[in-house]
């Protein structure tokens, strides 16, 4: 009998929690668990195992990380709405590294994963923001791989304090959004 007030929705959610805190790689059932206060084998009720607690997390995130990328653009275009999302993906990171590293590699089972709808949201916020800018169509998944590798780079390098030097951190992204922003503005 699963314990009351526990269900799938539940059990990713706090594996989400503890994968911000402990990261993602020390992510484990037993861990989340005595997080939740049951027994191991107890959780498989709710979840199928590691690998899927870590895709449903992904979905989890690619959709946090949708919300606040779609929601920080919404009335911006060109520069603005690039800044309003850059800035909106690395606060997501940042502000959640464990669930966030959850998505690097996963790959969608077919068009009706949850994971694929996921990362499509995601895809979306940042294809709107190009369309501020005169992008032939043609360009628009190269244009949307050099903004992943700019900001995904960025904020997890971040995260994992790949920044050791005296730079100021938050000046170094100012210039890598003026920097992205000029060379979406000369295709």
């Amino acid at each position: 009998m699963p314990r009351a007030g526990l269900d799938p929705a539940a059990v990713v959610a706090a594996g989400a929690a503890l994968a911000d805190e402990v990261g993602f790689a020390n992510l484990t059932m037993g861990l989340l668990a005595e997080r939740v206060g049951v027994r191991t084998p107890s959780l498989y009720k709710h979840v199928g195992g590691q690998d899927d607690l870590t895709r449903r997390i992904a979905v989890r995130a690619l959709n946090e990380a949708a919300d606040a990328v779609g929601g920080a653009v919404q009335g911006y275009a060109g520069r603005d709405a690039l800044a309003a999302a850059a800035r909106a993906f690395r606060a997501f990171v940042l502000e959640h590294p464990g669930r966030y590293a959850a998505t690097i590699g996963q790959e969608p089972s077919g068009p009706d994963d949850p994971l694929a709808a996921a990362g499509q949201r995601l895809l979306g916020a940042f294809t709107a923001v190009l369309r501020g800018y005169d992008i032939e169509d043609r360009d628009v998944n190269h244009a949307l791989r050099l903004l992943r590798s700019l900001f995904h780079g960025f904020a997890t390098l971040q995260a994992s304090d790949g920044f050791q030097w005296s730079t100021d951190v938050d000046d170094s992204f100012e210039w890598l959004i003026a920097f992205a922003d000029r060379g979406l503005r000369t295709l």
